[in-house]
């Protein structure tokens, strides 16, 4: 009879919502602020921000030791500090679902905030409304449904996040074991029948949550049409 613990389902989901929490502050934050201004060196700060993607998980994961390791310039300030330790702990394996999963919160609200008629928001502002009451009274509702589907695609990138999170958090059971992590360890293992239900779990919580944006976006592009 198959026993499996079902910490790492509980401590992926844990991470892949504190990661996508703070992927959408930061995402939508700096999409505003960057994707309506042209200043020097923009691109090449997108690009920094796009990186993540087409780097291999092992550069991203040594990139992050290097920071955050103990003799890193972040890890060792972090330690000295606040006593927080990165490395080997889940808090590591948040940093590593933040990182990967930030260029797509960042490129769909760019996107969105591009997508829709900035004149909206221009006439808003010469009849008195603030700054901070016109982003969150109009630019956020004509965003959302880009807002929206970043947020879904970051958690699904989170909660799959293997290579980085391996090389900085590890894999310590009830600690930073999370779903890819028990994955590889119970193939190497050669528990094949417990490898075969973590992927059945992740596989049936990717495919829900595409399976739900794309019935939210098909549901207001109708509601949209039947209004216009």
């Amino acid at each position: 009879m198959l026993t499996m613990s079902y910490s790492p389902l509980f401590l992926s989901l844990k991470i892949a919502a504190i990661a996508t929490l703070l992927v959408f502050i930061a995402g939508v934050i700096l999409a505003r602020v960057i994707s309506r201004n042209l200043f020097p060196g923009k691109s090449i700060l997108e690009s920094v921000f796009l990186l993540p993607l087409v780097l291999p998980p092992t550069v991203v994961g040594f990139g992050l030791l290097y920071l955050f390791g103990k003799n890193g310039i972040l890890g060792k300030w972090l330690m000295d500090w606040f006593g927080v330790q990165v490395v080997f702990s889940w808090i590591g394996a948040v940093i590593a679902a933040v990182v990967v999963s930030f260029p797509l919160m960042y490129q769909s609200a760019s996107a969105a905030f591009q997508n829709y008629d900035s004149n909206v928001e221009n006439a808003a502002l010469t009849m008195g409304a603030s700054r901070l009451k016109v982003f969150f009274t109009i630019s956020l509702p004509l965003a959302w449904p880009g807002l929206l589907a970043g947020t879904v695609l970051s958690f699904a990138r989170a909660l799959g996040e293997f290579g980085a999170t391996l090389m900085i958090a590890g894999y310590i059971p009830g600690q930073t074991d999370t779903i890819p992590l028990a994955i590889y360890f119970a193939v190497e293992a050669g528990r094949m029948e417990q490898a075969k239900m973590w992927v059945l779990i992740i596989v049936a919580l990717g495919f829900s949550s595409t399976l739900w944006l794309n019935w939210w976006t098909r549901r207001n592009v109708l509601l949209f049409n039947r209004k216009s």
